[in-house]
């Protein structure tokens, strides 16, 4: 049964809600996670955790155990076709962890669910949010199977999500939406099973991630995706616009959908008692791989505020997330849109991007920096500096 009050009410049982919870948790928080969903789904979009993102998880506890599942990529490569444009190395990363770990969304989930069933947290599923009514001390929420008070919120229930309705928070952008098809496959392929890229072609960007268990995720910008894409649709995607000297062969389709994205950030992450991370704050292009990784860093940052203005600190460090978040999910959402336009510019001035990303790939530091900022340790707050003794 749920409890009738809780301190921390959390909406969404991805990622973001979960790393939220276990931020919670780990600091005696007494927190409760919903889900609308009857059972975790076994499929999902994001197949990369990247350096920053496992630093903050190593945080909470859940970076050792995802790492065991994942496959360690040392580099990032763009390529047009047999090309290579631009490799970014990882393995210099000023990072424990000196690499894009490549694992599924699910592993990621399954790890933090875990993590926080130690704790005793379970998610409560299904179980739909329906309606939210301020109090003077918080939060009551509406569900479908009863009411819950709390003194706070976190709206972790993604694009569509249910909280930052309720809470009256506008979520602005263009209003164009791209359409993408997504699947785990089996492939005959020369590419490297270390190493994701991402195939810049005319009609469109293709992200090809190795995963384990010789699994590949593809994940193609598309004008309109089938909602179960076969071998014969991934492999005319693949002869299209991946390698052609040596062309991948699908041999089996693991499992396949299609999502449609939008480029989006809420008006704000926090009103009152309520607060919003992950894809109900912001949702962008998958384009570098940046937001699951976002979402589990705001995660842990909100965690940690809450739980630091329970104990009895300032209710501004809830302001001090919010101010801090949107920003970074502003310029996560440049990033993803400038990736995407390198891959559709038109014919004419592809020789000249091509050019310049050679170009761009050829001098250390820069490549330095944009390995930084895919890793997203661009994001990472500098240490303090020691006093002169």
């Amino acid at each position: 049964m749920l409890r009738e009050h809780t301190q921390v009410l959390v909406v969404g049982g991805g990622p973001t809600g979960l790393a939220t919870a276990l931020t919670l948790a780990r600091r005696g928080v007494e927190v409760t996670v919903i889900d609308q969903a009857a059972h975790p789904p076994v499929t999902s979009r994001a197949a990369v955790v990247h350096a920053y993102t496992l630093e903050v998880l190593d945080r909470i506890g859940a970076a050792a155990p995802l790492v065991d599942q994942g496959v360690r990529a040392p580099r990032f490569t763009v390529r047009d076709r047999d090309r290579v444009l631009l490799a970014v190395p990882f393995d210099r990363l000023p990072s424990r962890f000196p690499y894009a770990l490549l694992v599924s969304q699910a592993v990621t989930e399954a790890v933090l669910t875990g993590r926080l069933a130690d704790l005793g947290v379970r998610v409560r599923r299904p179980c739909r949010l329906t309606a939210l009514t301020r109090t003077a001390d918080g939060v009551v929420a509406h569900l479908d199977g009863g009411e819950v008070r709390a003194r706070y919120v976190v709206g972790a229930d993604g694009m569509h999500s249910a909280v930052r309705r309720e809470a009256g928070i506008g979520f602005s952008g263009p209003t164009h939406e791209e359409s993408f098809v997504l699947a785990d496959v089996r492939v005959r392929s020369a590419l490297p099973r270390d190493e994701a890229a991402l195939f810049l072609a005319r009609s469109g960007p293709l992200i090809w991630a190795p995963l384990p268990d010789e699994v590949v995720r593809l994940v193609a910008a598309v004008p309109e995706a089938p909602s179960v894409p076969d071998v014969a649709y991934l492999q005319a995607l693949l002869d299209e616009r991946g390698p052609a000297r040596r062309p991948d062969r699908v041999t089996e389709v693991l499992w396949g959908s299609r999502f449609r994205v939008h480029h989006r950030i809420a008006d704000t992450f926090r009103r009152g008692p309520v607060l919003l991370a992950g894809d109900a704050g912001h949702v962008h292009s998958p384009a570098g791989g940046q937001g699951m990784n976002l979402g589990i860093c705001d995660a842990v940052a909100l965690g940690t505020a809450v739980a630091d203005v329970l104990a009895g600190g300032p209710e501004s460090l809830l302001d001090a997330y919010a101010a801090k978040q949107r920003p970074m999910a502003e310029d996560v959402l440049r990033f993803a849109a400038g990736l995407t336009r390198l891959a559709i510019l038109p014919p004419s001035r592809r020789p000249a991007r091509d050019l310049l990303l050679r170009a761009v790939g050829a001098v250390p530091p820069v490549r330095q920096r944009i390995a930084l900022r895919l890793s997203g340790l661009v994001h990472r707050e500098p240490t303090p500096a020691r006093p002169v003794e």
